[in-house]
């Protein structure tokens, strides 16, 4: 067959295919080329010939279940088969200190009424604003008089015997500003510190504009801890909007606490 002639039947055939299809007529059009050309002729399908090869090597060994969420890890069994949560919604002032002591009667009602595991909102113990934040962070790393906040709710889950995820509070480490969730056990130690990783940015024109990343940095990792209660996964407001964090805690066995303000 002449290679003109050759040319066009390749054209006619591939006109006809779609996208989609074209990668399935490429090895059938590259073992035609080889057989017809002529053995001097440097044959321009050949890459194409190894490229499908690959291609189904790998299609082969591609998982796409695996793929899309991690391999789940069994639980561990669960301490409660039953507990009551309590959700502890705040009016925040600009007394940092009036603050804290609301919510530590919010959690000392809610632990009254029953609950065994105490969530509060985020950044409870500061105006929610790009100025606040240095103003009111804590150094939580150094604990006591360095962070007033944590060190209530320190004293409050031991006293009382319960789990808090504490919310979230501004964090300053080193140089940094963090929007950062303790949580802490029944004996009133620090099981998990998380930081918040997606920052929320907005700007609509002419309505509002907030950017938390102007002052706040994000974190770099999730956080799984296992509680009293059982293993909780946390995830802070914007966190929210990525399904991707949900999946790999519910893959995790997770209960995963939502907190907003």
């Amino acid at each position: 067959m002449k290679s003109a002639a050759l040319s066009a039947l390749l054209s006619s055939t591939l006109s006809y295919a779609s996208p989609l299809h074209l990668n399935l007529f490429r090895p059938a059009t590259a073992v035609l080329c080889r057989s017809l050309l002529p053995t001097s002729t440097p044959n321009p399908f050949h890459t194409q010939l190894r490229t499908a090869k690959i291609s189904a090597s790998m299609s082969s060994s591609f998982k796409p279940e695996q793929a899309r969420v991690p391999p789940a890890i069994p639980p561990p069994t669960p301490p409660l088969s039953k507990f009551k949560i309590g959700m502890c919604q705040l009016s925040v002032t600009a007394d940092k200190e009036r603050n804290i002591a609301h919510a530590r009667k919010a959690i000392e009602e809610a632990a009254e009424k029953g609950a065994q595991l105490v969530l509060l909102p985020e950044i409870w113990n500061s105006p929610y604003s790009n100025d606040s934040f240095p103003v009111y962070a804590e150094d939580i790393d150094a604990g006591g008089d360095a962070s007033p906040s944590t060190a209530m709710l320190s004293e409050v889950s031991h006293a009382l015997k319960i789990t808090i995820v504490g919310g979230s509070i501004p964090e300053r480490c080193g140089d940094k500003l963090y929007n950062t969730c303790c949580v802490f056990g029944s004996d009133g130690k620090l099981k998990a510190k998380h930081r918040k990783i997606h920052l929320f940015d907005i700007n609509i024109p002419g309505k509002i504009t907030f950017m938390e990343s102007k002052t706040l940095t994000a974190g770099g990792s999730p956080t799984i801890v296992d509680t009293e209660v059982g293993r909780i996964g946390i995830g802070i407001c914007y966190d929210i909007r990525f399904s991707e964090l949900a999946m790999l805690y519910a893959a995790r066995g997770l209960f995963f606490p939502y907190i907003d303000f």
